[in-house]
């Protein structure tokens, strides 16, 4: 994944640079790699669309402290505009700085949609494997009651812009040039809000909390990002709601750990059941399941049941549950196990295994002199 580059760097001021000169080095990146001043270049628009990011968390007290402290992790959680879109930036920060229109009238478009909300959602490991449905609560803005949506008090209408005088529009004229931008009084609606509703204080929304089910599909991982169609934000007159994106993370398991698609679990053992093998009762992730552990299986090797890990989330390929086995050396033996130990112990020295005495016959030759360095030889020499 590539590096998220620093707001700081991307508007090019100093960490402890003022709102002043934050606002000036926007402006200044925004005129550059305007869309309109660089048409069909694409990354002039995505150098338009990283300085409008950098400017929406630099400009805010709060945002700001949490990315000087954290950097973007500080941000996870918190909700951004969508600068996927270049119309979204120019609705947010163009009547702000001017330059809305300074290239030519935009097409007016008609309402638009809602703005997308982030969370961040933990879920349990089981969940993330095995799929599940969760109820979050999140807090949003809705249309307002009161107003339904419109902003205006109730039996009121709006006026007519003074300013515009209903064009949505002002034309500036200097010598031969003549420059149209959108009226900052009215925001391009020709019209105004002269008796605000009183619930939502003329803004036509309100911050509420609501319940979202959200399915979980089996097979996700600590950083899948989940959209949830239809659940952000309302979207104007009218307009269709944003989208609501929940980034996950999974909690650890105490038993499973994932590589990949494959599930991994540690199983402990005796040396007995090592060495004459076994029927045990394991975990997986659906229940239990009785697996047989082979007599002589040795301390860290494996045994693979297919088609029991984690299910893929973009094929019908499934992972398979490995089990590592460990044999366990008892720390606190009992009189009667000592003395089975000690006669162990005593037939081992009589019955030796091949790998054993592999090794003990290489330890022989390595403490063995060689005929050169024979202690006789040394004595020969200095006759």
């Amino acid at each position: 994944m590539a590096s998220r580059r620093d707001y700081y760097e991307i508007l090019g001021v100093s960490r402890d640079a003022s709102e002043e000169e934050i606002k000036r080095a926007y402006r200044r990146l925004a005129m550059q790699y305007h869309p309109d001043r660089n048409p069909g270049d694409k990354q002039a628009e995505e150098r338009f669309k990283e300085a409008a990011e950098a400017y929406e968390v630099l400009r805010d007290p709060e945002k700001r402290a949490r990315y000087d402290r954290y950097g973007h992790a500080g941000l996870e959680g918190v909700v951004l505009p969508n600068f996927q879109n270049v119309e979204d930036i120019f609705d947010l920060f163009g009547d702000l700085f001017g330059f809305g229109d300074v290239f030519g009238p935009r097409r007016r478009r008609g309402p638009r949609r809602g703005r997308d909300l982030e969370m961040v959602l933990d879920v349990d490991f089981l969940d993330a494997a095995l799929g599940a449905h969760k109820s979050v609560e999140i807090e949003r803005l809705e249309h307002c009651g009161e107003c339904h949506g419109t902003g205006i008090r109730r039996g009121s209408q709006p006026a007519v812009c003074p300013r515009c005088r209903g064009a949505g529009v002002v034309v500036q004229r200097q010598g031969f040039f003549q420059i149209q931008t959108t009226c900052m009084a009215c925001h391009g609606h020709g019209r105004v809000n002269t008796d605000p509703c009183p619930q939502c204080r003329g803004s036509g929304r309100v911050h509420a909390r609501r319940t979202i089910d959200i399915h979980i599909p089996p097979g996700v991982d600590t950083g899948t990002r989940l959209r949830i169609t239809g659940e952000g934000e309302p979207g104007d007159n009218g307009a269709p709601r944003g989208d609501l994106y929940c980034l996950l993370r999974v909690r650890p398991h105490p038993l499973f750990h994932r590589r990949g698609l494959d599930v991994y679990v540690q199983v402990p053992i005796t040396f007995s059941q090592a060495a004459l093998g076994t029927e045990l009762e394991i975990p997986t992730l659906e229940g239990r399941q009785t697996v047989t552990i082979p007599r002589g299986i040795q301390s860290g090797e494996t045994i693979r049941l297919r088609g029991q890990g984690i299910r893929s989330l973009h094929s019908s390929d499934r992972g398979d549950l490995v089990v590592e086995v460990h044999v366990e050396t008892p720390r606190h033996l009992s009189r009667r196990q000592e003395e089975l130990f000690r006669e162990l112990a005593a037939l081992e020295q009589k019955h030796v295994s091949p790998q054993r005495k592999s090794f003990l016959e290489a330890l022989k030759s390595w403490f063995t002199p060689t005929s050169s360095a024979a202690p006789g030889a040394h004595k020969e020499d200095k006759q």
